[in-house]
């Protein structure tokens, strides 16, 4: 999808065996997300997911199982005051999102050390729709959008 302005990017959610969701802290901030990054130019987007959910949390590919995908992009425009200063010249309007839903096959220690740009400084693991509470608010149609894609398959993997 060719969309000028927005970075492509993955959305992460994972669940653990109790059916929980990994969301975490943004370093120096009371703003909490699921883990995301971009997608590098030589990159599919599972394969981006599976690199971001090591750099950024520490779970390594081999942990976890992929439950469902979304086809679709979804997009949110960061407002002009919360983009970083060398983006806030440029064309750049906002992210453009494939998601994955993962489920975590054993424990994991998660940790934020392989994080070259030291993103997260705390996790929880919080209910289904609870991010919903804690979103930045220019993410949470987003985060309504991809939850509500994706409830069916958490629904059946978790009997719930």
């Amino acid at each position: 999808m060719k969309d000028t302005g927005y970075r492509s990017n993955v959305g992460l959610i994972v669940a653990n065996k109790e059916g929980k969701l990994l969301l975490c802290k943004r370093r120096g901030m009371n703003s909490w997300q699921f883990p995301q990054g971009g997608i590098d130019y030589t990159e599919n987007s599972l394969k981006a997911a599976k690199r971001e959910l090591h750099e950024e949390v520490g779970i390594k590919s081999n942990s976890i199982k992929l439950i469902q995908s979304l086809d679709e992009w979804l997009k949110y425009d960061i407002p002009k005051k919360s983009r970083r200063r060398k983006l806030i010249n440029s064309n750049f309007k906002g992210q453009k999102q494939k998601w994955f839903l993962f489920k975590l096959k054993e424990d994991v220690n998660i940790t934020f050390d392989n994080d070259p740009d030291n993103e997260f400084d705390d996790f929880k693991w919080v209910s289904y729709w609870y991010p919903l509470n804690v979103i930045i608010s220019f993410k949470e149609k987003v985060y309504r959008e991809a939850l509500n894609k994706l409830k069916y398959s958490f629904c059946r993997e978790f009997n719930v």
